[in-house]
């Protein structure tokens, strides 16, 4: 399956467009998943415009501030990574940074290692563990500079896993679908227990199926204290802030 390229779309839609190398890239993501696919539910999106609009330009999107900015050596986190996103597109459009891929999956995790040694992908590091663990780990509690997180789970719990991980003035990108005014009510009731602010909400439309995007980008100005994140099952089912 061939992927588009859609250098036009990337243009208008990010101010950026990946270049021949990265386009490969992509395409052997594509292809790779699609075989390990097979033995692991690593995503349901394999179509190739699908794949493109929801996993690549998806990805993407909530990390522009950096993609049209001058190459940074960053480190990042890519929390609940799943099939790799947004973590690997990350990596791959953003050379000069270092991307932890996290998941608690095993198997996931061991699909992931293939493909980034298929893709020679040496600046991804998948890693199996649950971010309320790892998130109290010397080496990775306030060790990153960009947490990057796309689930559907309560918004300040996103927000509980996220901000552990960041140094001071490090900032925490949670991807969401929908937005609502109460649930931006709850997080601003979190956010000062957990040493962050809400210093930007960017909406977006998706360039093929026109679907709404929003990005909420917090800020971490305080350190964390120490009893976040909770143990394992409490940010999800006790959100803070409710």
């Amino acid at each position: 399956m061939t992927l588009p390229k859609f250098l036009d779309l990337w243009q208008s839609t990010l101010n950026w467009s990946p270049s021949e190398q990265q386009q490969a890239q992509f395409q052997a993501l594509l292809d790779r998943l699609c075989i390990l696919n097979a033995g692991v539910n690593l995503t349901r999106i394999t179509s190739p415009e699908a794949f493109w609009e929801k996993h690549l330009w998806d990805s993407l999107w909530g990390i522009q501030l950096w993609l049209d900015g001058p190459p940074q050596t960053l480190r990042a986190i890519d929390i609940g990574t799943g099939g790799g996103f947004p973590g690997i597109p990350a990596a791959i459009a953003l050379p000069t940074w270092q991307v932890t891929l996290l998941d608690s999956t095993r198997k996931k995790i061991a699909c992931l290692e293939t493909l980034c040694q298929a893709l020679s992908l040496s600046s991804a590091h998948p890693v199996c563990d649950r971010a309320e663990t790892l998130g109290h780990r010397k080496g990775d509690r306030a060790a990153y500079d960009v947490a990057l997180i796309r689930a559907v789970g309560p918004v300040s719990s996103c927000a509980e896993y996220a901000l552990p991980f960041l140094k001071i003035g490090g900032t925490a990108i949670l991807y969401r679908g929908q937005w609502t005014l109460e649930e931006e009510r709850v997080l601003q009731r979190a956010l000062p227990q957990l040493g962050g602010e809400l210093a930007e909400l960017r909406r977006a439309t998706t360039p093929l199926t026109r679907a709404q995007r929003h990005g909420l980008y917090l800020h971490k100005v305080e350190p964390t204290p120490a009893t976040f994140p909770r143990k394992v099952g409490l940010p999800s089912q006790h959100p803070l802030g409710l």
